[in-house]
This record gives structure tokens, sequence and C-alpha cells, in this order.
């Protein structure tokens, strides 16, 4: 089978009518893709990282959180922490596979790169870790962190994005 071209997907901003549906994605995404690496209790405590709505809602958008829909369906969202951090990167279920997280990451990656970020670094989920390598980041750490009352593992991890754009005198 010949290789796919790339799909490209619209991105758009996030706006906080976007917040319940995200949500929900955030909590379907965890629930079904990540429990050959997670028990139940885990997915549910970091599940839980979204049951205040607005306080998930004020975390995205103190960042830069760019959106993927396709035919008007939330397919995955991604998140720029202070132009050093790849913070969130979810996909719905029904979108894995598909390019969804390759775009948002491209995308989220080219925007810290042309403000000047030399990396990125990102705490990568056991299940997202190979996503991760396959784009260039090498784990640098494990990583225990508390949730709820249940300790979730995942992997800090650094891509370099090249030079920073020198400066013109």
């Amino acid at each position: 089978m010949a290789d796919q071209p790339k799909k490209s997907y619209p991105l758009q901003p996030f706006l906080p009518g976007d917040t319940m549906a995200l949500v929900d994605l955030f909590a379907q995404s965890i629930e079904e893709l990540t429990q050959e690496e997670y028990s139940e209790d885990q997915r549910l405590a970091w599940a839980s990282g979204a049951a205040d709505a607005e306080a998930f809602a004020a975390r995205l958008g103190s960042m830069v959180t760019l959106i993927v829909k396709v035919d008007g369906q939330y397919a995955g969202f991604g998140s720029l922490k202070d132009n050093a951090t790849l913070d969130m990167l979810y996909v719905h279920p029904y979108f894995v596979g598909q390019g969804v997280g390759t775009a948002l990451a491209d995308a989220l990656e080219r925007l810290a790169a042309a403000r000047g970020a030399a990396s990125l670094t990102v705490e990568a989920s056991d299940t997202a870790e190979p996503f991760f390598e396959r784009r260039g980041y090498v784990a640098q750490h494990r990583n225990s962190v508390p949730c709820e009352d249940e300790w979730l593992t995942n992997t800090t991890m650094k891509k370099d994005l090249g030079s920073a754009p020198a400066s013109k005198a």
C-alpha cells in the first residue's frame, strides 16, 4: 500500500464554549486509549482533572490551546504552556491514527519555534510515549505523579527544535 498523503486539519483556538466538549473528549481519550497502561482507578483519578469544568476551562485558556474539529465533531486538542511545554495533547478515540495528534503537535512545535523556543518538553503518559519518540522527543526521566488517591507514571521527554532564529541587528 502506498504512503497516504499527510492529512491537513483546520486548527482553531480554544474558546470557553468548547469547554464541555473538551471535558468529554479528555475523559473518553483517557478511558478508552490508556487501558493497557493504567488501571481503572488510575484512569478515573486522571480523568477527574476535568471534573471542575470551570477550572479546566481556565487551565486551557491560560495556555495556547488549539482544537481540531472534523465535520463539526471535536477530534482533538493540544496546549502549549509558557512556550516551553507541550502540556496537553488529547485525541478522541474515533480519530486516533488519522493524523489529528500529529497536526496538533506539528502546529504547537512550529509555534514554539517561531516564538524562539530552542526545545520543548512533554510529560508523556505511558500510552503517548511511543508517539512522542517517533516525533524525535528523547526520554529524560520517569515520574510518579500523585493524582487523587492514585499514582500515575509518565516520562519527561524533550525535543530540540533547532536554533532559535537570530535577531537582526
